[in-house]
């Protein structure tokens, strides 16, 4: 049983890894401008920007899905203001969380793959997949929520339907990039648009 679980929490360490090298390649250059425009108000945690009320100057999330072909999944990188995450999953699940506590983790790994499941759905030639939670990371004010789907050897076509955050602000814009066989695409949905389709 120990040697299982051993297993376990090694294959998982290692699906982060993975998502940590895709998150570092994100070039996201059409929101650079944007996220340095966040930057340059000096928001530095969730926590500072719960206590000095700064407005926001733009809502926007980044969904990135890269298909990799060796180990026959999808992963799924979710990018967006970390304390835009930790005020929506408050009001829906009526508590109080801290993304920068380590021993509000637990609840944070309960509620986004819950939240993320009524937001985000993928459908692979024509046919419905599951999101496997990986896990989150905080960076910053950045919030990186890792997925994945298993047993996709090739695709074709993906269908999307994004709606991360439209329940938190009307001026929501949720970026998409699609890399499969080294060909990127993306795409922008600003609320209240969320549905998306990428040809291969």
């Amino acid at each position: 049983m120990h040697a299982k679980r051993n297993e376990l929490s090694l294959r998982r360490f290692k699906i982060i890894q993975t998502f940590v090298t895709v998150k570092k390649m994100i070039p996201m250059v059409s929101i650079l401008f944007q996220w340095l425009l966040f930057a340059g108000f000096g928001w530095t945690t969730p926590a500072q920007a719960k206590t000095f009320q700064a407005p926001h100057p733009f809502y926007i999330a980044v969904t990135e899905i890269n298909h990799n072909a060796k180990d026959q999944t999808l992963e799924i990188t979710c990018k967006m203001f970390a304390d835009d995450l930790e005020q929506i999953l408050e009001k829906k699940y009526k508590t109080q969380l801290d993304i920068s506590l380590a021993k509000d983790r637990p609840a944070f790994d309960k509620y986004i793959p819950d939240y993320m499941a009524m937001h985000l759905s993928l459908a692979v030639d024509g046919k419905a997949v599951a999101l496997s939670y990986v896990g989150f990371e905080q960076e910053k004010e950045s919030a990186f929520c890792y997925f994945q789907v298993s047993h996709v050897p090739a695709l074709k076509k993906l269908d999307i339907v994004n709606s991360i955050l439209h329940d938190f602000k009307q001026e929501q814009i949720n970026i998409i990039h699609v890399t499969v066989q080294g060909k990127r695409q993306s795409t922008k949905l600003e609320y209240p648009q969320t549905k998306a389709a990428f040809g291969f």
